[in-house]
């Protein structure tokens, strides 16, 4: 408590330290399409040196996104990744993440699918970002930025869609302004979710009011409040034969809708306080609170060759595959304190900030276990299961029956006889952090700082109380409970260079660390136990970025870079820390967007990758060679605009880049959409996804588990503002 009262104390006093009269330029609430509300304080992407991409709330109705997958499509150096069908999963330059994402700059490390109603803007920060958002955030991270209560406006915007699938969403966002000084703003959506495959539904709801309040002319109070609640059916995709995608199996779903069940409920509160103290001297305290109880199971596909582990040999593998499974519960609830204090002067802008977490999560996965008349075995009389009974053979029917295995035995299958993990977690993180940003002389400027942070982790594995049923012999050695505590504390350094050789210009070469511990993104286990502790240090990322951006005064705007980014401790996936062994990739991205003139716009990105890994030479997977986007726009007139885009990705390995392993095959697919305004208050879009019907495959889990893309899909969606 003496230290955390301390590092408060010292960000604060910063205040008085470095006072000067200089006006301090920090934009507050207002949002640009070019400025990035992540940074501390707030910066033009023209000033920040690394790979920055934003997308608006404007961007979001019009191209049609619906979720985070969406938006990345069309964003250089990161791709989606299955996330097993519950949960958004990224893979930015090359590292698989579930937990660098934020919400208004506080971490937002949950497993779900995120929703996009509540968004005033989406940013895409590129490279280890610990420095100002502590650890994690590996190969880079995406912020969503919050709609806020307006002080001075009175609005309704209300957003309706039905698409070809028969799913259809509703959103309504209000705003008008109690008094003179108190704003409320509220926003909810419904949606109803469908798609190509057989099966798949799900509904997401969602309810956020949200105050302002103007305490006197020099602070603002922010506070939110929102509800999520969520369910859908797991989709985890369809085999591989040999090296390929087995194209034929693309009809078919292996799951069934009482077993392939993803439920989150969540309730987040935040507040935000920003005070001007003086002229040029800002604090800003931002504190969340939230909770989270999330339940996943489903089936799907370990296996369809002969000689599976823990099933009966099967000679007929386009009619029967090797099933597990598991089901698996979380209960969060995290606190969140971020103090910063900014201060501007002559020559440059100082920035000190603490964080403050505190995290508490309760895990329980049980293995899927198939009992019947055969008395547990996996087909023929003698054949018994493996691992505990976690597995069977069924033949690939649409839809799968799994009543009855592949050998005509009438089958249970259950999710409370065989646990895997009971573990509960405790984080708590102490960190605190410096930045300047400082003009060097009239053409450069220089950025630098560090973040020193200590995570002090607990995780207590229980032994389940149940007595008479099969446990997991793991847990059969273990005692009433087995816990094992780790404080990492590193210092994540960060420093930048820009070269102004015109005020529309920069060229920038920036040094970055970020650091993961080896609980790994959702902190359930240990890896590197050693006599009962876990001995073995954090994942440690390094990134290198040499890059030049041009807004021209035409209105298009120009960003490449190149990047080399390294592992220099890292692990293989599945062991706890990061989700990639020691690798080096380097690449460039390169982004053009912008108005043509009046009537055209277009937004084109493109990224190429190299990627491999530095013990053994070999590719990394899910990693496109080469990924491009387009979105081009014609506007006729006020009243209609014409978009068409085209998505394009490499093939990638799936799993090992051992000879006659799988991959994805590479793809196109092209996307339309038509605007048509015929009022001031009224929008009609129509969005076409995946125009010519393409078959493609954009992601998969593991070896047998690829997904499928969606079909040709329309929407027709209408807009009215009052």
């Amino acid at each position: 408590m003496k230290k955390t009262i301390y590092l408060v104390a010292l960000v604060i006093s910063t205040s008085a330290i470095f006072g000067q009269d200089e006006e301090l330029e920090v934009k507050g609430n207002v949002l640009f399409k070019d400025q990035v509300n992540s940074m501390k304080p707030p910066a033009q992407i023209l000033n920040v040196p690394q790979s920055v991409s934003i997308i608006t709330d404007e961007d979001i109705l019009n191209q049609g996104f619906r979720a985070l997958g969406d938006i990345v499509r069309y964003v250089p150096g990161i791709t989606s990744t299955q996330g097993e069908g519950h949960r958004d999963a990224m893979v930015i330059r090359g590292i698989r993440t579930t937990s660098s994402f934020y919400q208004d700059g506080l971490r937002d490390d949950v497993q779900y699918y995120r929703s996009l109603y509540n968004a005033e803007q989406v940013e895409v920060l590129k490279g280890p970002n610990a420095l100002l958002f502590g650890r994690g955030g590996e190969g880079g991270l995406i912020n969503r930025v919050s709609k806020k209560a307006v002080l001075g406006e009175t609005f309704t915007n209300l957003n309706l869609g039905y698409d070809s699938f028969t799913a259809n969403d509703f959103a309504v966002d209000t705003n008008f302004q109690l008094n003179d000084t108190i704003a409320f703003r509220l926003m909810a959506h419904s949606d109803t979710l469908a798609n190509h495959r057989d099966l798949y539904d799900g509904r997401r709801n969602g309810l956020n009011p949200t105050f302002t309040f103007t305490l006197n002319e020099a602070t603002e109070l922010n506070i939110s409040l929102e509800y999520l609640d969520h369910e859908r059916f797991i989709d985890r995709g369809i085999p591989t034969t040999g090296a390929l995608v087995n194209e034929s199996l693309k009809d078919v779903v292996y799951g069934h809708p009482s077993k392939n069940l993803h439920t989150t409920e969540g309730t987040i509160l935040k507040a935000n306080l920003v005070h001007n103290y003086s002229d040029n001297g800002k604090i800003n305290l931002a504190i969340m609170g939230n909770n989270f109880n999330k339940m996943y199971q489903n089936i799907y596909v370990k296996d369809v060759t002969n000689g599976n582990t823990g099933c009966e040999t099967s000679a007929t593998i386009t009619t029967v595959a090797c099933v597990e499974g598991y089901r698996d519960t979380t209960f969060r609830e995290s606190s969140i304190l971020n103090l910063t204090n900014v201060n501007t002067f002559d020559r440059a802008t100082l920035t000190v900030g603490l964080d403050l977490i505190d995290t508490d999560n309760d895990n329980e996965r049980y293995h899927s276990h198939f009992s019947n008349e055969a008395a547990d075995t996996a087909g023929t009389a003698g054949a018994t299961l493996g691992a505990s009974g976690i597995r069977n053979n069924f033949n690939l029917a649409n839809p799968g029956d799994f009543t009855v295995d592949a050998f005509g035995n009438r089958t249970v299958l259950d999710f409370t006889t065989d646990v895997k993990v009971k573990s509960s977690t405790e984080i708590k993180v102490e960190s605190i952090f410096i930045t300047a940003d400082i003009d060097l002389a009239d053409q450069w400027q220089m950025i630098l700082g560090a973040r020193y942070e200590e995570v002090d982790t607990t995780i207590t594995k229980h032994r389940p109380d149940e007595t008479g049923t099969s446990f997991n012999a793991t847990y059969l050695a273990l005692a009433a409970t087995d816990t094992l505590q780790r404080k990492d504390s590193l210092t994540s350094p960060r420093l930048g260079l820009i070269f102004k050789p015109q005020e529309n210009m920069s060229l920038y070469l920036s040094y970055s660390e970020s650091f993961l511990p080896k609980s790994g993104d959702q902190y359930k286990a240990w890896s590197g136990v050693v006599n009962n502790v876990a001995a073995t240090e954090p994942d440690v990322f390094e990134n290198t970025e040499l890059g030049f951006k041009y807004n021209t005064d035409s209105g298009i705007n120009l960003a490449v870079s190149y990047f080399d980014q390294e592992t220099v401790r890292g692990q293989a996936d599945g062991t706890g820390g990061a989700e990639i062994i020691d690798f080096d990739i380097q690449g460039i991205e390169l982004t053009v967007g912008g108005q043509i003139n009046d009537a055209n716009s277009i937004d084109f990105s493109l990224s190429s990758v190299d990627a491999t890994n530095t013990d053994t030479g070999a590719d990394q997977k899910e990693i496109p060679e080469l990924t491009w986007s387009l979105w081009y726009t014609y506007r006729s007139s006020d009243m209609f605009s014409l978009s068409v885009g085209a998505v394009y990705q490499d093939e990638q390995w799936i799993s090992s880049t051992s000879a006659g392993a799988p991959k994805l095959p590479d793809y196109t697919r092209f996307d339309m959409a038509m605007s048509i305004t015929p009022s001031e208050t009224d929008t009609i879009r129509i969005n076409i996804e995946n125009l010519t019907n393409e078959d493609y495959y954009p992601y998969s889990h593991s070896t047998h588990q690829v997904t499928v893309g969606e079909s040709a899909n329309l929407r027709l969606s209408y807009s009215k503002s009052f």
